[in-house]
């Protein structure tokens, strides 16, 4: 009997350093707990395009941070598509030049039809007569096209030259509208 109070004095002990220890774990572990949340996030939209006689590109885009979460979509026309969807439909109509004519409008196939040899047709003209049309309108090429240039510089004028004939009229001419008077 004499060692049951020390029996009962160390199962005490036991029980108050157990309890101290799991309450310094727990302190540790929930405050770990509390500091990790993160934001939602945010997401581009799904832009559908199931119909391939469309010529439209869906695009989409999000940006997120700490705070603020944006996500917006457009539909953008492709030109390119709807050029060669309208050609097919007046090839399709036996309408052939009008359908090269669409096409034209594009500076890649501009040039490959001039690498061709062919030129593209323009106001009704084909053949030799679109060639010259060409080459006296330059500005009427397509944007983009490495010939443009080439035929505006073959296209300009040369600078003239005044003979004294020429200087002579242009002081009567003045003299006469500046005074009313005609002189011989």
């Amino acid at each position: 009997m004499k060692h049951d109070w020390l029996i009962w004095l160390s199962a005490i002990a036991m029980i108050i350093l157990t309890t101290g220890l799991a309450l310094a774990e727990t302190n540790t572990v929930s405050s770990t707990v509390v500091t990790n949340s993160t934001p939602p996030t945010a997401n581009a939209p799904t832009i559908m395009n199931n119909n391939s006689d469309i010529c439209k590109v869906g695009v989409g885009a999000s940006v997120q941070n700490n705070v603020v979460g944006v996500a917006t979509g457009v539909v953008i026309d492709d030109e390119l598509c709807q050029k060669l969807k309208l050609s097919r439909s007046m090839f399709a109509y036996g309408m052939k030049v009008a359908a090269v004519s669409i096409l034209c409008q594009d500076a890649r196939v501009w040039d490959a039809m001039t690498d061709a040899g062919t030129p593209c047709p323009a106001r009704g003209s084909i053949g030799a007569e679109a060639a010259q049309y060409w080459t006296d309108n330059p500005d009427e090429i397509p944007d983009g096209s490495k010939y443009k240039t080439e035929y505006v510089q073959a296209n300009k004028s040369e600078p003239r030259e005044f003979s004294d004939a020429d200087n002579a009229l242009f002081f009567k001419t003045l003299f006469i509208i500046a005074t009313g008077l005609l002189i011989f």
